[in-house]
């Protein structure tokens, strides 16, 4: 089983602490002059000198396509905005070209929750319902004109221009049954991916304690009530074995056996006190996960990244060196994935 990090832990500060990770996460966002084709001249080469760096490293590249929230979070309706597609699929195509050029293997995670957000605002929940704008990418003409269609579209151009990419299309929980959500990605097409991308939670769970408590910070907020920090015995909710008997339901109704990939997971230290600081809440996946890598695999995941969903999580460099200690322990015993 491997061990990534992601975005908020560079990779400067990953070398002067001295980890190595087995995997790299990197956002790619926004579509059109703010987006991730312009960072870096020539348009689009962002990508290959990401791949680059994370390779000289040791760790796999690991690309996180995150365009469709470019007008807002949950906002899905560019999705039959002609204009708004046409530069839609340039960028994806790009970042496939750039992937083919670098000659490297590359993970390629699509659009982490505009799949939740397309099973919630489709008619009856259903993707073939939802009118998209696919066929004006050539390579896609033969696909309909749906939100199947779209991930139809972002695996064709994937085979077609960087067959040596692994693509992995994430289910969200949002709200929803291991079965309603496996039913629906089986309905999209999630089958022909290659990997499945699982997630714990997108914030510590301290942040969101703290948030409930003083409304502070934003970024959150608006999250329920709790409880959210996990219980590592398994008896109450949530815990860590009901997250993974939520993705096995998906690889089995998917019926493949596809191998799974835990992304975006919480960086926060276990502690009895509720909530924390900036950049030091609580949480226990680093713990819990990295102590029990036989249930994970057991279950079919072949790697776990860490990395916080927004800034004011905790990172490499505020959690007390846990990550390193845990991680290190980890992959000196480490489990073979079959």
């Amino acid at each position: 089983m491997l061990v990534g990090l992601g975005s908020g832990n560079d990779i400067s500060t990953m070398t002067s602490e001295g980890i190595s990770p087995d995997i790299i996460d990197t956002y790619l966002v926004a579509v059109g002059p703010s987006g991730w084709p312009y960072y870096n001249s020539p348009t689009g080469s962002y990508v290959l000198n990401v791949i680059n760096a994370d390779a000289a490293v040791g760790a796999v590249p690991h690309l996180t396509l995150y365009q469709m929230a470019t007008n807002g979070d949950g906002n899905i309706g560019d999705i039959n905005d002609a204009t708004f597609m046409t530069a839609y699929w340039s960028q994806v195509k790009l970042m496939y070209t750039e992937i083919a050029a670098s000659g490297k293997p590359v993970l390629v995670n699509l659009e982490p929750d505009f799949w939740g957000y397309v099973q919630l605002q489709a008619p009856n929940g259903d993707p073939t319902m939802l009118a998209a704008q696919v066929t004006i990418q050539p390579e896609c003409a033969s696909l309909p004109n749906t939100a199947v269609g779209i991930a139809g579209c972002l695996l064709t151009l994937g085979r077609t221009y960087a067959p040596q990419a692994k693509i992995g299309i994430p289910p969200s929980f949002f709200g929803e049954t291991g079965t309603s959500v496996g039913n629906f990605m089986k309905a999209l097409g999630a089958q022909n991916a290659d990997f499945i991308v699982a997630q714990t939670s997108d914030r510590d769970a301290g942040c969101f304690e703290a948030a409930l408590a003083s409304g502070s910070p934003s970024e959150c907020t608006g999250r329920g009530n709790g409880p959210f920090y996990w219980d590592e015995n398994n008896v109450t909710l949530p815990n860590f074995t009901d997250n993974l008997a939520g993705y096995a339901t998906v690889r089995t109704i998917l019926g493949n056996n596809l191998p799974i990939l835990y992304w975006q997971t919480p960086l926060g230290v276990p502690s009895s006190t509720p909530g924390g600081t900036t950049n030091h809440y609580r949480a226990n996946q680093v713990h819990y996960m990295l102590t029990h890598a036989s249930q994970y695999v057991n279950a079919g995941v072949f790697g776990i990244v860490f990395s916080g969903g927004a800034s004011s999580q905790t990172n490499i460099s505020t959690d007390g060196g846990q990550f390193k200690t845990l991680s290190s322990a980890y992959l000196a015993n480490p489990v073979a994935y079959p």
